[in-house]
């Protein structure tokens, strides 16, 4: 049997474990940047401050910076579609399908799917008083808390050509969900990211260019810092578990070799054994005085005893035949095939 063959099951849970364990790791390195750069970001204050500590900084660039204000839009706000009081800068609309569908068990389950999201957004500042910092492109932001300003759900009523037509077909509506999320003017939120000042003086915070987050949520640095911190021990946790199936599967592999290869040394003994024994039995049956012609043209010890196919030259002791593999030793012609010869 092929050696593959055997180590089929662990070589496939071997290589979907190294596919988690991979990507694991490169979100354990992600959230450990990310922790380390939050952690030595500095928290400002938007106020006359602000341009002097953005001049201690190459460029009048700040890397990764922490910065509370009070949202503004710059312009005229987006007003909620459910609620003509309500006002914003950022507005999400989600429209979900709820179903309960057939598993492959057979077993029913409660799923949700999207089937409709759209994002609007207008510029806006962070304020305080009358300094303000611009936010660039805020929906890029991995992190975006938005208020619930209208959650509804549209039961749907089958008939019972639905119920026979979603027995069959393993898909049975519930109804729809409509919401909206929007991120309101006059909301105070922490933002996180790159602060830089343009040449007329304006200052921009925006996504980092060197691949940290932009955040803007309603959580304090500190919040966040234990939000990664959890998320880093998590991820430890998996690499551990998923380290500890990458090892026993290897040690599964490494040991069905080494009992595949343990076998083999014993055939190949058993063979060795058996060819030696025999070697000594041709040994003793062999005649004895023989004349030059009838011995073997290699060894001149036993008589000829394989005919070379083709060619059909009878030269050959069987011991010879083993060690001569190509061409026949008198006529040089490739050797295809061999047969016992019985010469009396």
């Amino acid at each position: 049997m092929d050696f593959f063959s055997e180590i089929i099951g662990e070589t496939v849970v071997l290589g979907i474990d190294s596919l988690i364990l991979g990507f694991c790791v490169k979100q354990l390195s992600k959230c450990k940047h990310i922790l380390n750069a939050l952690q030595t970001a500095p928290i400002l204050d938007i106020d006359s401050t602000l341009n002097t500590e953005i001049n201690k900084y190459s460029d009048h660039v700040i890397p990764y910076v922490v910065i509370r204000g009070l949202v503004k839009p710059l312009g005229n706000p987006i007003v909620s579609n459910y609620n003509n009081t309500v006002t914003g800068v950022i507005q999400r609309l989600t429209i979900k399908e709820h179903v309960i569908a057939r598993t492959s068990a057979g077993f029913w389950s409660d799923q949700t799917r999207t089937i409709h999201e759209v994002c609007n957004a207008t510029p806006f500042v962070l304020n305080n008083g009358k300094y303000s910092i611009e936010v660039v492109d805020a929906l890029a932001a991995e992190l975006l808390d938005l208020d619930v300003i209208s959650d509804k759900f549209e039961p749907m009523s089958p008939g019972v050509i639905d119920h026979v037509w979603g027995f069959f077909s393993g898909v049975r509506q519930r109804g729809l969900q409509t919401m909206e999320e929007m991120l309101r003017d006059g909301s105070y939120i922490t933002a996180i990211g790159e602060l830089s000042r343009t040449n007329t003086g304006a200052l921009k915070i925006q996504p980092p260019r060197d691949g940290l987050p932009l955040y803007l949520t309603t959580a304090t640095k500190s919040s966040l810092l234990k939000r990664l911190a959890s998320s880093r021990d998590f991820l430890r946790i998996l690499l551990v578990v998923f380290g500890a199936v990458a090892v026993l599967a290897s040690g599964r592999v490494a040991y069905k070799y080494l009992k595949r290869r343990k076998r083999r040394q014993l055939e190949d003994s058993l063979k060795r054994q058996l060819a030696a024994g025999r070697k000594e039995r041709r040994a003793h049956a062999r005649e004895k005085n023989l004349t030059d012609v009838q011995l073997c043209v290699v060894c001149s010890e036993n008589p000829k005893e394989i005919i070379l196919l083709p060619c059909g030259h009878v030269c050959l002791c069987e011991d010879c035949s083993e060690n001569i593999k190509d061409n026949c030793p008198i006529c040089r012609e490739r050797i295809e095939a061999r047969a016992p010869a019985f010469i009396t």
